[in-house]
């Protein structure tokens, strides 16, 4: 990338990070398990939620738990069941409408990533009705109070219940975009390791890489401090202990660690930001609907081999502190010992090493661009790049 323009970037990064120590970063507060959560809406005098999901959740009714505690406090509830894997305005509008009709008065969000975004972009939707999604695209543009939210993840990956992102997709366009505020993260975080009992495999493996992705790209960044490094790191150890086996057996207190590291990851990243692997997987997400976490498993490594030295010390320091072996091996050494795990947790799960018969050739620099636009000069990356360069990381993983 062009020295004037690398500047800027670290200059705007710079500015955020001082702004950032005046914002309210708060942190949910956890409920254990849905039969607190009715106990919760009850007593703050909230009459009907809209309990806000997926078609998969929806079918395999992993919804009824929870309608039935909010019965039993007295509660009913509204549904609308119509997200999709990459949440698009049209699907925003749908939950608008329902919500209106039913005269609800707070959201619940039961699911992964998908349904947290959804709900968070229809909390805007709610209290902006006549404003369109895109009006808020990137940092700071939410100012008024939005509803009461209460996130349920039935994934332990995404980390959506810590965080300040929503990511919505614009399908006319195929523009997939973040939303960036504070007022965006839930008040309430709901965890109930039962819930990702009978996930499919698949989902279990991705979601988990999506997590390390999360707090990977918040530790190796420029804009960490003390609590967002801890909480990653914590999140890697959790990882690296829990993910395979909650893979391959489904243990429930595998699953109950995991949907820690994914929150201690999310209260990271939502603080020390991500970097190109999220605003490639965006990319690829938006044009052809690829799995979010399996996009990230996929680009983690080679986005990381990209940055070279640049973010040498800091994946040795991971190295480190997930002991990972041999502690007298040089920065260098340990730098690539890291990225070798990360290959060695995608390849015992069966994640592929690149995207195949997915990506058109001749869509990679739009791409790219477009991913480009996303990162800088938002995202604290170890090394700046501009679309010409992300171009030659992509072609890596195709």
């Amino acid at each position: 990338m062009n020295p004037f323009k690398v500047f800027g970037c670290r200059l705007f990064q710079k500015v955020m990070y001082v702004a950032s120590a005046f914002l309210s970063f708060h942190e949910p507060e956890i409920l254990d398990g849905v039969p607190e959560m009715a106990k919760k809406i009850h007593d703050l005098g909230l009459k009907k939620p809209l309990l806000v999901t997926d078609e998969g959740i929806y079918s395999l009714r992993l919804y009824t738990s929870t309608v039935e505690a909010l019965r039993e406090e007295g509660i009913e509830c509204a549904l609308y069941h119509g997200v999709v894997a990459n949440p698009t305005f049209g699907c925003v509008e749908e939950g608008k409408k329902v919500y209106d009709g039913e005269g609800c008065d707070c959201l619940i969000a039961l699911g992964g990533g998908s349904s947290m975004d959804a709900a968070k972009a229809l909390a805007i939707k709610i209290a902006y009705p006549s404003r369109g999604l895109e009006r808020f695209k990137g940092l700071l543009h939410v100012h008024r109070k939005l509803v009461p939210l209460f996130a349920i993840p039935t994934t332990a990956g995404t980390g959506s219940e810590a965080t300040v992102a929503a990511v919505v997709v614009n399908e006319a366009t195929k523009d997939k975009f973040q939303i960036d505020d504070p007022k965006l993260i839930p008040p309430y975080a709901v965890f109930d390791p039962y819930l990702l009992r009978d996930l499919p495999q698949k989902i279990k493996l991705t979601t988990g890489m999506d997590a390390l992705t999360h707090a990977v790209e918040a530790y190796i960044g420029k804009s960490n401090t003390k609590k967002t490094k801890a909480r990653a790191i914590e999140a890697m150890r959790l990882i690296r202990d829990h993910l395979v086996p909650f893979y391959e057996t489904g243990d429930i207190e595998h699953a109950k660690e995991m949907q820690r590291a994914a929150y201690y990851a999310g209260v990271a990243f939502t603080r020390a930001y991500v970097g190109y692997v999220h605003a490639l997987a965006h990319s690829l997400g938006g044009e052809y609907g690829v799995p979010h976490g399996l996009a990230n498993a996929i680009l983690l490594p080679v986005v990381l081999e990209s940055y070279g030295r640049s973010a040498e010390k800091k994946l040795a320091s991971i190295y480190d502190e997930l002991e990972l072996g041999d502690p007298s091996l040089s920065r260098e050494a340990k730098a690539k010992a890291f990225i070798s795990f990360v290959r060695s947790l995608n390849e015992r799960m069966g994640i592929p090493s690149r995207f195949e018969d997915i990506v058109r050739k001749e869509d990679v620099s739009r791409l790219c661009l477009h991913a480009a636009k996303e990162g800088n000069p938002l995202y604290p990356v170890p090394k700046e790049m501009d679309a010409n360069e992300l171009r030659e990381v992509l072609s890596k993983a195709l």
